[in-house]
């Protein structure tokens, strides 16, 4: 099997015709195409008179060598890549392995240790999805807060209120993106996304998979404990100073027995990277981002990003990839696009605002939203402790809050007004989509003025290279501050805790993941090296 990529054909193009243009690029004879199926399919728009489909498609030929042999130097013909996913290796084993949260990083490593044959007991301090989307929709309905069950916490973690994302930068030379892709569809996600170059599900469909995954976990003797919030942590000291993990103490006053735990927790369990900080378990302070979710109209977005093909089926909503460095040194880019989407209430904490966006799988809302962001370090913006980063989130929260109105009510400022350095009274023809509701008023009460400065510098230059970005009417909600882990809990080579062995931090929260695939992926490998642990194996890496 050969795949050949970069394959352009004109959008709206006939299926049939992918077919002989592979015939015509690799120069061979119909007859010596036996196959094809297509890998990947994305857009060129460059040239927005003129957009093209440009695919990878998988052959199957008479004599794959001589072709091979004949284009050896065509960067874009080579052997296919073998995609199938291997089990680092397989139980049962004596100890079964705990897994904390159940997000897309949890969720996949409870998966591969079931299918692995270990039984994982998968522990989350939320409900099951269909009672959290309740209580998440008992916050945007009527302002009121389950700080147990919301956008954070509960099972599928935030990612199941998004965008439903599924594709990321990270270099990925095993695969494991495809085992993920896999397994959603496995559990009901549309076939199409195996081959999208930037697939999503949506927050509907992605309910209804988590169930799915869920019951195939339990069918494999894995099993779910909900309500079950982790307090603390048994570690005991050798004599060689050397420190284990030997036991988990849950809300309820019990007490697991624990040596082999994934920590799963996601970017908002505050209350857990303290005790894991009390308990002396190293961490460490890194980057993340701060600012608010813009809005503007979905038809402004595809306009520009897509001129007169606009509104052609086989493109879908628009969406856009920004970036701007600015004289400061500081940087400004856009976060977590959600095309024909809505914004919505994220905090799971009383007295905070939080914004994030979300889309259905249809993308068929009004509006396209993005959160836009200003890159902050630790040494530059807060020094001194690795829990800082959370203190300056809460602190923004609460401020915003309080702008909001002290009602989860979001504060919001049209882009004209931010850049004239006033106070919204009133939003123009741009609706904010954020429920509870949105509060017109000046966003420098909930947000430092480097932030703003920064954004005030980047919007013109975003706004000449989509057309109406900058748009007077445009609207920011603020304020968007769980961009990522504030935190990393650092781990060695062997996936497990510097200081603590038998805790393998993992995923968004451990600060090893940003996004649905990229801490699904990170599941999966700290899911072997807990396999490899457990067998008495040898840790591979990569």
């Amino acid at each position: 099997m050969l795949r050949l990529s970069e394959l352009k054909l004109p959008l709206g193009h006939d299926p049939a015709a992918i077919a002989p243009a592979v015939v015509a690029r690799l120069g061979i004879e119909s007859a010596e195409l036996l196959s094809h199926n297509v890998a990947r399919r994305a857009h060129d728009a460059r040239r927005k008179s003129a957009i093209l489909s440009v695919y990878s498609v998988d052959v199957e030929l008479r004599d794959e060598a001589s072709v091979l042999a004949r284009l050896a130097g065509d960067p874009h013909v080579r052997p296919a890549p073998d995609t199938r996913y291997r089990f680092a290796a397989t139980g049962p084993a004596e100890r079964r392995p705990v897994v904390i949260g159940a997000g897309p990083c949890g969720l996949f490593a409870g998966l591969i240790l079931a299918q692995a044959g270990f039984r994982p007991i998968i522990l989350d301090r939320g409900k099951v999805v269909r009672e959290r989307t309740k209580d998440t929709w008992g916050l945007w309905r009527r302002g009121v807060l389950e700080p147990e069950s919301n956008v954070q916490f509960g099972e599928g973690g935030a990612g199941t209120f998004s965008d439903g994302k599924l594709w990321s930068q990270i270099k990925d030379p095993r695969h494991l993106g495809r085992k993920v892709l896999e397994e959603f569809v496995a559990a009901g996600a549309p076939e199409e996304i195996l081959t999208e170059a930037h697939p999503h599900i949506g927050t509907f469909r992605l309910v209804s998979m988590v169930e799915h995954m869920r019951r195939s976990i339990e069918d494999l003797g894995g099993e779910y404990r909900f309500g079950t919030r982790v307090t603390d942590f048994e570690i005991e000291t050798a004599a060689d100073g050397s420190r284990r993990l030997v036991g988990l103490y849950l809300q309820d006053g019990g007490m697991l027995a624990a040596d082999t735990v994934v920590m799963a927790i996601g970017h908002s369990a505050r209350d857990t990277f303290a005790t894991l900080h009390d308990r002396g378990i190293h961490m460490e302070a890194k980057p993340f981002s701060i600012g608010v979710r813009i809005e503007h109209p979905q038809s402004w977005i595809d306009r520009a990003r897509f001129g007169p093909c606009a509104g052609h089926p086989d493109l879908g909503a628009a969406a856009y990839t920004l970036s701007h460095h600015c004289a400061g040194g500081r940087n400004v880019y856009s976060f977590c696009m959600c095309p024909g989407g809505r914004v919505v209430a994220a905090t799971s904490e009383p007295g905070r605002v939080v914004t994030n966006g979300m889309s259905q799988y249809s993308r068929a809302e009004f509006n396209a939203n993005s959160g836009l962001v200003v890159g902050i370090d630790p040494a530059r913006d807060y020094p001194g402790h690795p829990l800082a980063g959370i203190a300056l989130q809460r602190d923004l929260e609460s401020q915003a809050f309080v702008a909001g109105g002290s009602d989860y009510v979001a504060p919001g400022q049209r882009v004209g007004d931010l850049l004239a350095g006033r106070a919204s009274t009133a939003f123009g023809e741009v609706t904010p989509s954020y429920k509870p509701g949105v509060r017109p008023t000046d966003l420098a009460e909930c947000l430092p003025p480097f932030v703003l400065d920064a954004i005030r510098e980047a919007l013109p230059v975003f706004g000449r290279q989509i057309a109406r970005y900058d748009d007077p009417d445009a609207v920011m909600t603020g304020v968007e501050t769980r961009t990522s882990s504030p935190v990393r809990i650092t781990r060695g080579r062997d996936f497990q805790s510097l200081n603590v062995a038998g805790l393998y931090p993992a995923g968004e929260g451990a600060g090893y993941a940003g996004g649905i695939l990229s801490a699904a992926i990170d599941g999966i490998k700290v899911a072997e090296a807990v396999s490899l642990a457990l067998t008495g194996k040898e840790q591979r890496h990569g």
